[in-house]
């Protein structure tokens, strides 16, 4: 059975995943214009990767709890997709 995921994620000074649980989707991630600030997703190898406010990109079949992220506080990022 599909379904849709849309969520919008307060963003925090320290990194945190974008799922508490193993939640498997394929999502459209983008950090709306209105942001402060760049946001930093917690690269494969540890580092810090920015995306720039009005960045976004699709991922296919990820697990949105391996996925971490910090920035400015009252910044967020938004997710909309779904379990197709």
């Amino acid at each position: 059975m599909n379904s849709v995921f849309m969520r919008k994620i307060d963003v925090t000074a320290t990194y945190a995943p974008l799922a508490a649980e193993r939640t498997v989707v394929t999502v459209t991630i983008s950090c709306p214009p209105a942001n402060a600030a760049a946001v930093y997703f917690k690269g494969d190898d540890g580092s810090d990767v920015p995306w720039i406010a009005g960045e976004w990109h699709t991922l296919v079949g990820v697990n949105l709890a391996d996925i971490q992220v910090k920035g400015t506080v009252g910044d967020t990022v938004t997710l909309v997709g779904g379990t197709w």
